[in-house]
């Protein structure tokens, strides 16, 4: 398995619009990638978030990152507050749920 982890840092008090344009838009475009495992957003700072996506996969993951590059380009330029990063596609070596 594979994530995908990503960073974006948006406009001030644009967050929650952010959220809800990748929850509607961009989530159904990265769950029909083959090998989708799971996709998790977390706000780590007012005007931060992280995304990680889990593929069974590299490339599948680095297919993933090309699809969410250039959907935030289509559809969040307005909203960001700089380039999307790519943090780090690996292999995830260890994973627990509940």
């Amino acid at each position: 398995m594979y994530a995908a982890i990503r960073r974006i840092k948006v406009k001030p008090a644009s967050m929650g619009e952010v959220v809800l344009l990748t929850e509607s838009g961009l989530v159904p475009i990265l769950t029909s990638v083959p090998g989708f495992v799971e996709y998790a957003a977390v706000q780590v700072e007012e005007d931060v978030a992280m995304t990680i996506s889990l593929f069974e996969t590299q490339e599948q993951a680095e297919e993933s990152t090309r699809r969410a590059a250039d959907w935030i380009r289509q559809n969040l330029a307005s909203l960001a507050a700089g380039p999307q990063e790519i943090v780090a596609v690996g292999e995830v070596r260890f994973r627990k749920t509940k």
